[in-house]
C-alpha cells in the first residue's frame, strides 16, 4: 500500500438523510452501501468545485445514526420492489432487482488545503470563511446522490469545516467531535480479524482458505453443547450456543474495492464502453471484514477515515482504513 495523504482539516456534514440508497453493495453482500460509493461521492464533489476552493479531498468516513432497509419482515426477507407497467402483450415486464435503504448518516471528509499563487489555505482561514465554504459544499451535496439515493439536508445541523489540531490538542479535539456523532456507529476495517481467523481455521484444517474464513465470520455459528449427561432413564440434554471465536463486536462482510480480471485495455478499444477516452479494465469485487463501532470507542480521527488507493501493476483498486493498523500499534506500545 502506498503512503496515504495526511489531512489537515475535516469537513463534517451531519445528519444527511438519504432516501432509497442502493442497499446491494456487491454481488455477495447487502445491507449498506459499499464504502466505494462514498469514495466516489467524495471525488465527484471535488470535481464539481470547478476551482472555487483551494481544497483537496483525501478521505471519507461515514457514521450511521439510523437505517431502514426496504425489505419484508420475518425470518426470510425479500426486497420491496417497484411494480412496473405491463408490456404491450399485457404481461409483467422483466425487472432488475433493486435493494433500497433509507439512511441518516454523518459524513466526515478528510481534506487538505494548499497555497497557490499566494492564496491562503482555506482550512486555516477564519471561522466565517470556513463556515461559508462548508455551507456551499453542503448545498452541493444536497443536489447530488449518495449510492443512487436522494439527499436531504437537515437545517437543524450545520456543516463544519474544522482545522485539525496536533499533539495533545488533537486528542481533545477528537473527543469533543466524537460526542457529536452519538448515537451512531462508524464503519472500520478489520482485515486483521480475517487473517487471524484464517490462521485459526488452518490449525484445524490445513486446506482452509480466505473464503472459508470470510464466510465463517459472516454468519452466526451455533453448536450443541451438552449440559446434562445421559442416564439410564433420560437422554442427554444439550443447548445450542453461539460460537464466539472472535472478540464481541458487530462484524460484517464488506466489499473494499476491485481486483483486475485481465490487462488494461487501451482507450477506445472496447466496444460500448461508457468513456472512450479512458483506458478500461474488467474487474471483480474484493471483500474483507468490517466492524461497526460507536465513535466513543475510537481514539483518533484516522481510525474512521477511508482512503482510496490504486496499484495498476498489481491490478488492485481498493479502499483502506487504518483502524486495525493503529490498533496493532497501540497494542505494541
Amino acid at each position: 500500500m502506498s503512503e496515504l495523504p495526511a489531512s489537515n482539516g475535516l469537513l463534517i456534514v451531519p445528519h444527511l438523510r438519504v432516501q432509497n440508497a442502493n442497499a446491494i453493495s456487491s454481488p455477495l453482500t447487502w445491507g449498506f452501501p459499499a464504502i466505494s460509493a462514498f469514495i466516489g461521492l467524495m471525488q465527484a464533489v471535488e470535481r464539481k468545485f470547478e476551482g472555487r476552493f483551494a481544497l483537496m479531498f483525501d478521505s471519507v468516513a461515514v457514521v450511521c445514526h439510523n437505517h431502514e432497509a426496504q425489505v419484508t419482515g420475518g425470518y426470510q426477507r425479500a426486497f420491496r420492489l417497484t411494480r412496473n407497467p405491463v408490456n404491450e402483450r399485457g404481461e409483467t415486464a422483466a425487472i432488475v432487482e433493486e435493494g433500497r435503504i433509507h439512511l441518516d448518516i454523518t459524513l466526515i471528509f478528510g481534506i487538505s488545503g494548499y497555497s497557490e499563487d499566494g492564496q491562503d489555505d482555506p482550512v486555516q482561514g477564519d471561522w466565517q470563511q470556513r463556515r461559508q465554504i462548508a455551507s456551499e459544499i453542503a448545498e452541493l451535496l444536497g443536489s447530488m446522490r449518495i449510492a443512487g439515493g436522494s439527499v436531504f439536508l437537515d437545517p437543524q445541523h450545520k456543516p463544519v469545516l474544522e482545522p485539525l489540531a496536533q499533539g495533545e490538542e488533537r486528542s481533545k479535539q477528537f473527543r469533543r467531535l466524537r460526542r457529536r456523532w452519538l448515537p451512531g456507529f462508524a464503519l472500520v476495517s478489520r482485515d486483521d480479524l480475517l487473517q487471524a481467523h484464517l490462521q485459526h481455521l488452518r490449525d484445524e484444517n490445513t486446506n482452509a482458505n480466505l473464503l472459508d474464513a470470510w464466510l465463517d465470520l459472516s454468519r452466526l455459528n451455533l453448536s450443541a453443547q451438552e449440559t446434562r449427561p445421559a442416564s439410564e432413564t433420560q437422554p442427554a440434554k444439550v443447548e445450542w450456543r453461539v460460537q464466539r471465536v472472535m472478540p464481541n463486536g458487530w462484524l460484517v462482510p464488506i466489499p473494499v474495492g476491485y481486483g483486475a480480471l485481465g490487462p488494461l485495455q487501451a482507450a477506445g478499444s472496447v466496444a460500448n464502453a461508457r468513456d472512450g477516452q479512458t483506458p478500461l479494465r474488467f474487474v471483480e469485487s474484493l471483500y474483507s471484514i468490517g466492524q461497526w463501532l460507536s465513535p466513543h470507542r475510537l481514539r483518533d480521527v484516522d481510525d474512521l477515515l477511508w482512503y482510496a488507493s490504486a496499484d495498476p501493476e498489481a491490478g488492485l483498486y481498493r479502499c483502506h482504513n487504518l483502524y486495525s493498523q493503529n490498533l496493532c500499534t497501540d497494542d505494541m506500545e
